[in-house]
């Protein structure tokens, strides 16, 4: 779609060189996550398990079963995959298996682990069946992945709002553009506070291990602190003295990779959507709704500039004052105008001195 050389956009600014191409906002916003969502292998293995755990149980009776018998939950939810179609897909599937952000009493995650640690239990599934549950559950159970699905409850906690306003019928486009800066700045406060998304992940994995400590018949236990990684040693060359760092800082290494996906998402929402915002003010101002205002208080001068700039390349008599003034004047007459056609037989009648009507 957005090819260089074949995209749509680009095939269309070919034909027709002076045109104004703007995306549909929730499909952008889709974009940004998407770009989020896979800037790091962390947050790439994070939703490919969520997608993965999702079919692995879905894709078969037997497995819907036994979910049926572990699940605790009341509302009977499932998991969901993640379609790329589906804009609140990747919201959907996290929130329902670690809850809100620093809130997981609503998460199924402690059904999800029960669920397969008894497939990977039971003798009568096939073996391929019990390791893919075994590594599901092992994938589940780091601290990085608990750490990274909190990493993304916050972005989500800041999006979601905009991407529910962006699918709504009625939609107001200034109304949108300015969410779309709110959410950006939003995410600007939170891009270096590491701290509240650790202290987030270290109450997930305190209320996960005492919940799965009341089950009798399991045994697992999450993760609390990320393990430390050993640096790869380097051959040292004839004539070379090597020195090695044989341990790697692994909170430090959490800590910029959560720094790399904030700034991704941050980045792209100023990419992808500061261009348009003169644009969007201005189509605004044709929304019956703001016809009130305008008539009431009139116009701002620099209304209609940036519309203006872009349809004179076609006429040159459509500048910027004269159409703030076809605007006001619709402005005006809009109640008017807007009045059914049946109300155009409506005559007003008089009664004369004899009790006649007269027109």
């Amino acid at each position: 779609m957005q090819g260089q050389y074949k995209g749509f956009s680009t095939l269309l600014s070919a034909e027709s060189p002076n045109q104004v191409h703007i995306w549909c906002y929730a499909h952008v916003l889709n974009l940004v996550l998407g770009d989020t969502t896979g800037v790091v292998i962390a947050s790439a293995s994070l939703f490919s398990l969520l997608n993965d755990v999702a079919v692995f149980i879905r894709e078969s009776y037997k497995l819907m079963n036994m979910w049926e018998e572990v699940s605790e939950d009341t509302r009977h939810r499932r998991l969901s995959p993640i379609g790329e179609t589906r804009w609140w897909a990747k919201d959907q599937a996290l929130s329902k298996i670690f809850g809100c952000f620093g809130n997981p009493d609503r998460a199924l995650f402690i059904d999800l682990v029960s669920t397969l640690t008894r497939i990977e239990e039971d003798d009568s599934m096939k073996p391929h069946v019990r390791a893919k549950a075994r590594g599901y559950t092992e994938s589940l159970l780091r601290f990085e992945t608990i750490l990274t699905a909190q990493i993304f409850l916050r972005i989500f906690e800041i999006t979601s709002p905009l991407s529910k306003y962006l699918q709504t019928s009625g939609m107001d486009l200034l109304t949108a553009h300015r969410l779309v800066i709110g959410t950006q700045e939003s995410l600007n406060k939170c891009v270096r506070g590491f701290d509240e998304v650790k202290r987030a992940a270290d109450a997930f994995v305190e209320w996960a291990n005492a919940k799965l400590q009341e089950k009798e018949d399991c045994e697992v236990v999450v993760q609390a602190v990320l393990p430390e990684k050993r640096v790869r040693r380097k051959k040292a060359m004839p004539g070379e003295l090597a020195e090695d760092e044989p341990v790697s800082d692994a909170e430090a290494d959490s800590i910029k990779v959560r720094n790399v996906i904030l700034d991704t998402v941050t980045e792209s929402i100023q990419s992808r959507y500061a261009a348009n915002g003169p644009l969007c003010a201005d189509f605004a101002c044709f929304d019956p709704r703001n016809f009130p205002k305008i008539k009431e208080m009139g116009l701002p001068t620099e209304a209609l500039q940036k519309l203006s700039e872009c349809l004179q390349k076609y006429d040159e008599r459509a500048t910027a004052g004269r159409l703030q003034a076809e605007l006001s004047s619709l402005a005006n007459c809009w109640e008017r105008l807007k009045m059914p056609h049946s109300d155009a037989y409506n005559v007003r009648t008089t009664r004369g001195e004899d009790g006649r009507e007269e027109d």
